[in-house]
């Protein structure tokens, strides 16, 4: 494994597409792989064209967290203190997929709240616990011992199954925001022109691995949802991500970096 981090994904993107497609060097990237084309000014490849779907590794909720010294107990009554007062509660976003997801939720429930956006998860989750923001989208992971210390609270998470980490926090289509999903994700590409027997190789070795038992606890406890897909199913997948991102553009729900 060579981590190389920086600008979103785009760095480790950039030297994988460039290798050759042998089986040799592989990406694994988030969700942001997706939507990078739409919030970067420029990208030195084509998302879509230039690499090969491998297969889809797990899926990751986001969750709705608000500061314990708020009295909002629900998404429900958070929604209900927006829609009397517009404009007077913040929500505090990381990057540009949690800044869809906090977006998504004021645009379905109706609500207009006010996007405060920080330079990392750390440091917003810091200004939640301390009182100095009543809402924010994060982690489960992250927000699990706070939310134990009750220091913070969970009105619910992104996807349309609760989280094994929480089994208690409902989903936000069960809070009463119909119609809401969205997860991240991690996920194996290629460069493209990989020979699919390769791809197909990988995949069956990676489906294989993910159902050893041990390697599925120590995964489930990071709270991911471990379903692969194989390259066919995954490239269904990057295209249906790029059509959500094509409408939230749209939409104006994600901003294009300057």
């Amino acid at each position: 494994m060579e981590n190389r981090a920086g600008a979103n994904g785009v760095v480790g993107s950039e030297a994988v597409v460039r290798a050759e497609p042998d089986g040799q060097v592989f990406l694994v990237d988030t969700g942001s792989h997706s939507l990078n084309p739409f919030v970067m000014p420029a990208l030195p490849y084509r998302t879509g064209q230039d690499f090969t779907p491998v297969a889809l590794l797990s899926r990751f909720p986001i969750l709705l967290a608000v500061g314990g010294g708020t009295p909002w107990k629900s998404a429900a009554e958070l929604v209900a203190a927006a829609k009397a007062a517009p404009r007077s509660i913040g929500f505090g976003t990381s990057d540009a997929a949690i800044s869809y997801a906090g977006n998504l939720f004021c645009r379905l429930a109706g609500i207009e709240m006010v996007e405060v956006a920080y330079r990392g998860a750390a440091p917003m989750l810091n200004d939640l616990i301390a009182g100095h923001l009543p809402t924010s989208w994060n982690s489960t992971v992250a927000a699990l011992p706070h939310l134990q210390a009750g220091r913070i609270r969970a009105l619910g998470v992104t996807t349309t199954t609760r989280s094994a980490l929480l089994p208690e926090v409902p989903t936000l289509a069960e809070a009463g925001i119909a119609g809401y999903e969205f997860a991240g994700w991690y996920g194996m590409l290629a460069p493209a022109s990989l020979p699919p027997a390769i791809a197909a190789r990988m995949s069956e070795a990676i489906a294989t691995v993910l159902r050893d038992p041990a390697i599925r606890a120590k995964l489930a406890a990071t709270g991911t949802d471990l379903s692969p897909l194989g390259p066919q199913e995954f490239a269904a997948l990057l295209r249906a991500e790029e059509a959500r991102w094509t409408q939230a553009a749209r939409d104006g729900l994600i901003v294009k970096a300057q």
